[in-house]
């Protein structure tokens, strides 16, 4: 029973400690500050029930295994929580100018550009949207252009644009 709760504490632990490390790159420091008081709290919990028990092998086993599943765990519940932003670079295979006024029509917030590529003409677009909307932005640009070359990065800072004061007052309307 003891190497079962210590394996769940660690998990719950180090799930909290991904979280927090998330939300402390990403800038959310009053929230990573509260995250980290549960954390710790957590953490003294099950070290003190390993440190009690280190005769049973199977105790500091259960600990380790929890530590690795809680890094998992802490990932995914990030992955569902899509913190951010995502800026999303597209060259489209050919010009296509109704490509930019369709992913505007979805919510996207768009900047498009004529390019030059070894085979011809080609659009540039840099596209910024909330993480929780990249699988679809992806879905969509797709769509419109199968061919389409992608690259995605996460933007350290965003100031200014329209695009941003419409995310903060929650007017997107992501189809």
């Amino acid at each position: 029973m003891m190497v079962i709760i210590i394996l769940i504490i660690n998990i719950i632990y180090v799930s909290f400690f991904t979280i927090r490390m998330i939300l402390t790159l990403k800038g959310y420091r009053y929230v990573a500050a509260f995250v980290s008081m549960i954390e710790i709290v957590i953490y003294v919990m099950g070290l003190g029930l390993v440190l009690d028990n280190l005769n049973h092998i199977q105790n500091v086993i259960a600990y380790a295994v929890g530590y690795g599943i809680g890094v998992i765990v802490g990932m995914k519940i990030e992955e569902k929580l899509a913190l951010g932003y995502i800026t999303v670079n597209v060259i489209t295979k050919e010009y296509d100018k109704d490509l930019p006024k369709q992913l505007r029509a979805s919510g996207y917030g768009v900047t498009n550009w004529a390019a030059n590529g070894l085979e011809g003409d080609r659009m540039a677009l840099q596209i910024l949207t909330p993480r929780k909307y990249e699988l679809k932005l992806y879905q969509k640009i797709k769509e419109l252009d199968p061919k389409a070359f992608i690259i995605a990065y996460e933007p350290k800072t965003i100031y200014g644009g329209f695009w941003v004061k419409n995310v903060k007052r929650g007017k997107l309307k992501h189809e």
